[in-house]
């Protein structure tokens, strides 16, 4: 009998999928539509994230622009930006807002990569409670006698080597995440 790794799978990936989205979320000099699109803005009778109440386009490598969809929404977009933590500025122009971004400093830099680095640990924190998870089934199994004591401990190791992989690729990812931010 094969012990079934499916759910550790399903688990990291999801993880990685959760650290990329938090990771990308950290600006790095480059205005990127996906550091403002989630932001809570008060239209249509709730607070709707910005991408469902406007087109945000690039202008330049500094500045995002924010089409909403209705202009006269133009002045809630550009208070949600405002309020939001980025620290950008943001202008409203005839039906749309121009979202500036300043550029890097070095103490921002830093915080970022702490923040990369916060991320990071959190990653591979999950990691290991779903690797313990795993693990007490798998004694479980072996206590019932599902398994023998030789599968037990060959499956340790396959549950092992997979994590080493799965954190070696948390790693890259962090490592090309804090180049872009050290530029």
């Amino acid at each position: 009998m094969t012990y079934d790794f499916t759910k550790f799978k399903k688990k990291v990936a999801d993880t990685e999928e959760w650290f990329k989205s938090e990771s990308a979320l950290l600006r790095t000099g480059r205005a990127t539509p996906a550091l403002i699109e989630n932001i809570k803005v008060d239209c249509y009778g709730g607070k709707s994230p910005l991408k469902g109440v406007a087109s945000i386009s690039v202008e330049d490598a500094r500045t995002l622009i924010v089409k909403p969809w209705e202009s006269d929404s133009a002045l809630q977009v550009e208070q949600a930006v405002r309020s939001s933590d980025l620290g950008v500025q943001a202008i409203s122009e005839k039906g749309f807002v121009r979202v500036i971004f300043p550029e890097l400093t070095e103490e921002r830099r830093r915080a970022l990569l702490k923040i990369l680095g916060e991320k990071l640990e959190e990653s591979k924190v999950s990691v290991r409670v779903v690797r313990e998870e795993i693990w007490r089934d798998v004694q479980e199994k072996e206590r019932k006698g599902e398994i023998s004591e030789d599968d037990k401990f060959r499956y340790k190791d396959e549950l092992q080597k997979m994590v080493d992989d799965f954190n070696k690729k948390l790693k890259d990812i962090s490592d090309k995440k804090e180049a872009e931010i050290k530029g």
